[in-house]
């Protein structure tokens, strides 16, 4: 559907996305939030103002916080990076990453050996898998965490090394979905891309992340060991800002999500003042063909 189209089915419709003011004009209808991180909770520089508050407040008066994450590396280590940005413990029950989905795929195939494309920091995901890494003339297949300098490559970078895997016949496996996040004010690519662009050479890429089943299924577990008890989908309520991940991620689940505006798609749902644009926001749902219980340009009780 083009936007053209969808613009004019938004004026259609008569179930259009609402702007909220806050978390709180919802939040009784919940037991528990999976909220994503990078884009809703901070920068990668920063927490934003008014997350901390929203979620300890959730916390206080409804339930547990899980901040569900396609961070490709273990949850035990992102509550010292959320602490250096800013993010109080009290703010959250605990953390489900991509990284924990993916240390799960590779300890059913370890050893491998597998050849690891993405940054040094990203080595943690391999302790304990007893996978094995290899050059990729002897690969089997390939684990993704993201580019070797997110600051200056693009996926265009790596045309050559991905016809040398096409050649091999590898697999990827991707551990981080998304596509691009805001590092302050800049974007980079993630490991989503470079998964994307090797799907587009020919090659098959399989994910783990955000918007696919495993992390979902982690997640589900996680809560029902923090409250004692199964947390019915109905009573969860999912927040992100990533269209292909968070939303088609919770529509998929049958969860309602809340979207933040102010994340990486805020040209398409704000106007040129940083506020939400109820017209094309919904514009914006139409032609994905998502859905969201409400809209906020950034998370605020």
């Amino acid at each position: 559907m083009t936007f053209a189209r969808a613009l004019a089915y938004v004026h259609a419709m008569s179930d259009n996305i609402p702007i909220l003011s806050g978390l709180s004009d919802i939040a009784q209808r919940y037991d528990a939030l999976l909220c994503d991180v990078w884009g809703v909770v901070h920068n990668g520089r920063e927490v934003f103002d008014g997350v901390a508050a929203a979620l300890t407040a959730f916390r206080k008066e409804r339930g547990p916080v899980l901040l569900l994450t396609n961070a490709p590396r273990p949850s035990s280590v992102i509550p010292a990076q959320l602490d250096r940005l800013g993010l109080p413990a009290a703010a959250y029950d605990g953390v489900v990453t991509s990284g924990d989905a993916t240390r799960a795929e590779l300890s059913a195939r370890a050893p491998g050996p597998a050849f690891h494309l993405g940054p040094d920091r990203d080595d943690a995901l391999f302790e304990g898998t007893g996978l094995e890494r290899a050059a990729l003339d002897t690969a089997r297949f390939i684990i993704c965490t993201g580019l070797w300098d997110d600051e200056t490559e693009t996926p265009e970078d790596y045309r050559a090394f991905f016809n040398d895997a096409l050649a091999k016949g590898l697999p990827l496996l991707c551990a981080n979905p998304d596509i691009i996040v805001k590092r302050g004010d800049k974007t980079i690519y993630c490991a989503g891309a470079l998964a994307a662009f090797y799907t587009e050479l020919g090659g098959q890429s399989l994910y783990v992340g955000k918007p696919h089943d495993p992390i979902y299924n982690l997640a589900y577990e996680r809560l029902a060991q923090i409250v004692g008890r199964k947390v019915e989908k109905s009573k969860v309520l999912a927040i992100g800002d990533g269209m292909g991940t968070d939303i088609a991620g919770a529509n998929g689940q049958d969860v309602d999500v809340l979207f933040i505006g102010g994340g990486i798609h805020g040209a398409e749902a704000q106007s040129d003042d940083g506020a939400l644009d109820g017209e094309r926001l919904n514009a914006f749902f139409a032609a994905e063909g998502r859905t969201a219980i409400g809209a906020l340009p950034r998370l605020v009780w």
